[in-house]
């Protein structure tokens, strides 16, 4: 009997979104047929309607309250589905979190509420300027005038904020203080230019964010911590967020690559056998299934260890050691899958041959997307600070970036 590779989710519960991620799944090989053109409106619809949305909100906040491990299971499988709607849905799955977090301010009550009701919250924070990435130094202004407060500024790599219904948008406020805001995204002033051209996820809109002096009320000001490097495991919980997509992508990966080599009818002359007897061949394949397995099981492992900050977070506050435990956790998954999964990308055509390289067949979708995954917060780096900690003792970078 033939099983297809990660298909039944060997190692993790059998989703609770089967059905829906099945739709969503459909949608996105239509969408890819059509040629990789439309963005994902059917799953984001599917997405508000079911509340997957407000999957980690607990129970008596409106919410299914799954555990960390659940979510990363959850978003796996999306991603599995369709990687773009997955990325899409980062930000907002990261403000969840935020909002949660003790002190429990009443401000938040009323986001948590938008969630809970299946509303999207965005977000807009990276600016292609000058300044180092993954510090609270922003060009983007919030400014009190003889008006109230108004919102000037542009973002980039602001991924799903066309798609949102809210967005969270960093700022820097009149005294030099970073601020974030929580404003409809459909408001005066917003504009989604659509212009992002990457080479991967296409259809996440990571393009550029303008606001043109937009209105904005004191009950939409969030105020942010100054102490990024103890408070970090919303940026973990966003690395991390990342590496569960590309895991996802591996799973697929995994599948179409025996699904090609169980339908491939065409040899070379001097090959060992036909296709699915052929040990070359099998043993691409076989690589290809266990790079997604290892991709998936680190992920895992990781949420296990991010668990314990984020739960303390929302109890007691933030905990130092557990908060850099898991970074130092979020940062080796990233420096240990990078290159086996790029690799695995390629070895698809190995597995597939000369006609898998047909535009028609969409397999290197997977090289693309992983490659603009990987592109967020470079693994050079990421392996430095490893490296220092590990031979030195050294304190992680204060940045939400890692």
């Amino acid at each position: 009997m033939t099983v297809e590779p990660l298909l039944s989710e060997r190692g993790a519960p059998h989703s609770p979104d089967a059905e829906v991620l099945d739709e969503i799944t459909a949608d996105y090989r239509r969408r890819l047929a059509d040629g990789d053109v439309e963005a994902p409106l059917l799953g984001l619809r599917l997405v508000r309607e079911h509340r997957l949305g407000a999957v980690r909100l607990t129970a008596d906040r409106g919410g299914r309250g799954d555990t960390l491990l659940e979510f990363f299971d959850h978003l796996i499988a999306l991603a599995a589905a369709d990687p773009d709607l997955a990325h899409i849905l980062r930000v907002h799955y990261s403000v969840v979190e935020e909002l949660q977090r003790t002190p429990h301010r009443p401000e938040n009550e009323r986001w948590v509420r938008v969630v809970a009701e299946g509303g999207l919250i965005g977000g807009a924070s990276s600016e292609q300027s000058t300044r180092a990435v993954g510090g609270q130094s922003y060009d983007t202004r919030l400014i009190r005038g003889d008006a109230g407060l108004r919102l000037s500024g542009q973002k980039f790599y602001s991924t799903g904020a066309q798609f949102s219904d809210y967005l969270r948008v960093t700022a820097q406020a009149d005294d030099g203080r970073p601020v974030a805001v929580i404003i409809p995204a459909d408001r005066t002033g917003v504009v989604h230019a659509d212009d992002w051209d990457g080479i991967g996820q296409r259809q996440t809109g990571s393009g550029t964010t303008i606001f043109h002096d937009v209105e904005v009320f004191g009950d939409e000001v969030l105020r942010l911590g100054t102490k990024i490097g103890v408070d970090r495991s919303r940026g973990t919980f966003v690395q991390l967020y990342l590496h569960a997509v590309a895991a996802g992508i591996l799973r697929t990966l995994a599948v179409e690559s025996a699904a090609l080599v169980r339908n491939r009818r065409r040899t070379y002359t001097f090959a060992t056998g036909d296709p699915t007897a052929d040990p070359q061949v099998l043993e691409a394949v076989g690589e290809i299934d266990a790079i997604a397995y290892a991709a998936q099981a680190l992920v895992r492992s990781a949420a296990a260890d991010l668990a314990p900050a984020l739960d303390a977070a929302r109890v007691r506050g933030v905990d130092p050691e557990l908060e850099n435990r898991a970074a130092i956790a979020a940062a080796r998954v990233k420096v240990a899958i990078e290159q086996p999964a790029l690799r695995a990308a390629s070895r698809v055509f190995d597995a597939g041959g000369a006609s898998a390289i047909r535009a028609s067949a969409h397999l290197d979708r997977h090289w693309r997307n992983l490659r603009t995954l990987f592109s967020h917060n470079p693994t050079v780096y990421k392996a430095r600070v490893l490296g220092d900690v590990a031979v030195n003792g050294a304190a992680l970078p204060d940045s939400g970036f890692f």
